[in-house]
């Protein structure tokens, strides 16, 4: 291939096929990864304003020490990475569906894996988030029914753009409650969309979680030459007998 362009690997996966590209970008000359499904741009590191936002708002809304969090897709790691930037979180728990991702972390073929995996506050495990968290042991296979303070999701495209049909009942007011469920009182469950503001999901999220609001992250979208929008939902979770109640 070219030295401009470079596919570092490609696998079938259960949702599709799944290829890792890295191209040099002539403006800046550093250079751009980018993750596939099929024909379809999961992720790119060139647009990772959003995904860092997902942390940084978060961990802000909650604003204690101490934290235990989970981060429902590894993706580039841009979640994750700027989640352990923060003395205030004790452990990060990454959830990846996706073995192959995984394994481009702990192979360094991406940026960010090795300062992820040389973080012991920070263990991927290869699971099915949205199973995950239908299931009364939760998140963390080594301590079923662990409760984390914050719930952190970047996966689909939107709360109506799905990778995969079955995800559709998480994001129904059933699914919501039962995720408000792994969270310890008062901790914050966020959501990362491609979309924006959509006041429907935000009611639907008000119906389930003690409060919730919506955050529009404007950025340069350089290809397009325009401004971009993207939304990060955030919900707190009220005290037990709130979950209990629902």
């Amino acid at each position: 291939m070219s030295r401009l362009f470079q596919e570092l690997d490609y696998r079938p996966t259960p949702i599709g096929a799944l290829s890792l590209r890295k191209r040099r970008d002539l403006a800046s000359g550093g250079d751009i990864y980018e993750i596939k499904l099929g024909d379809e741009f999961l992720m790119s590191s060139q647009f990772t304003v959003s995904e860092i936002a997902l942390a940084r708002l978060a961990l802000a809304a909650h604003g204690g020490t101490g934290l235990d969090v989970v981060v429902g897709g590894l993706g580039l790691g841009y979640t994750a990475a700027t989640v352990l930037e923060h003395d205030a979180v004790a452990s990060l728990l990454v959830v990846e569906m996706l073995d192959a991702v995984i394994d481009w972390h702990r192979a360094a073929v991406l940026p960010l894996g090795p300062s992820l995996t040389s973080d012991a506050r920070c263990r991927l495990v290869c699971g099915d988030f949205f199973a995950m968290a239908s299931e009364v042991a939760g998140f963390d296979p080594d301590a079923p029914c662990r409760l984390f303070d914050a719930i952190l999701v970047d996966i689909d495209h939107s709360p109506d753009m799905l990778l995969d049909e079955r995800s559709r009942p998480f994001y129904q007011p059933d699914g919501l409650r039962v995720v408000a469920r792994h969270l310890a009182p008062g901790g914050i469950f966020a959501l990362w969309s491609n979309d924006r503001p959509d006041e429907g999901f935000t009611r639907r999220l008000s119906g389930v979680f003690t409060e919730a609001w919506a955050v529009s992250v404007k950025f340069h979208n350089p290809l397009q030459n325009r401004e971009a929008t993207q939304t990060v939902y955030l919900a707190r979770s009220g005290s037990r007998l709130d979950k209990a109640a629902h």
